[in-house]
């Protein structure tokens, strides 16, 4: 009797960070994008890039030393950055060259190309949350999933673009409200396997 009053409700997960740094679905050329804004506003080293894009994703993500300095060498061998000169010693920062400047203009050209036709799938990992379901609804899932992540990451752009304090507001009213509808949803689930 015990042992099954344990699963009368699913084990906790672990924390939404803890997914989204062992998805790995950071789209390629996105630190390039990035690292060409960042030195784009200051010159920074290498590891205040790696905090600057933690800080950004929230501690979502922080790209490694093992991506970022290859990264840095790449953009100044190819003379899209430089050394900035600085009064602290051991310390290299970069900056923007002229023709770094153009690279992150066409950067963000493709950007807003993207933006506007982009078509988001939800990522393999939420297939495989699903397998033991009949496919036609699997399927419906899938796209629901899509559209939330398309959604969810076009607001980001757009309050990127036109910050309001309001679409913060309501954005958080309607996260909480789904996640606990989703919540119950779940709780029903294991309340009638257990009864």
């Amino acid at each position: 009797m015990v042992i099954l009053k344990m699963f009368d409700y699913p084990p906790p997960l672990p924390p939404f960070r803890h997914w989204m740094k062992h998805m790995a679905a950071v789209p390629k050329g996105f630190l390039r994008y990035q690292v060409l804004e960042l030195l784009n506003e200051k010159p920074l080293s290498g590891s205040e890039i790696m905090n600057e894009i933690e800080k950004k994703t929230g501690g979502c993500w922080r790209p490694s030393p093992g991506s970022v300095y290859p990264l840095l060498a790449w953009l100044q061998d190819n003379g899209y950055v430089q050394e900035a000169p600085t009064k602290e010693s051991g310390i290299k920062r970069y900056t923007l060259t002229d023709k770094g400047r153009q690279l992150l203009e066409e950067q963000r050209k493709l950007k807003m190309q993207f933006k506007k036709g982009r078509k988001i799938f939800a990522p393999p990992f939420f297939g495989a949350l699903w397998l033991h379901i009949p496919p036609e609804e699997a399927e419906e899932l899938r796209n629901a999933v899509g559209r939330l992540i398309k959604a969810f990451l076009s607001l980001g752009i757009s309050l990127e673009e036109k910050f309001s304090e309001q679409a913060i507001k309501e954005t958080l009213k309607i996260l909480d409200e789904t996640a606990q509808k989703l919540e119950e949803v779940n709780k029903k689930l294991w309340g009638e396997t257990s009864g």
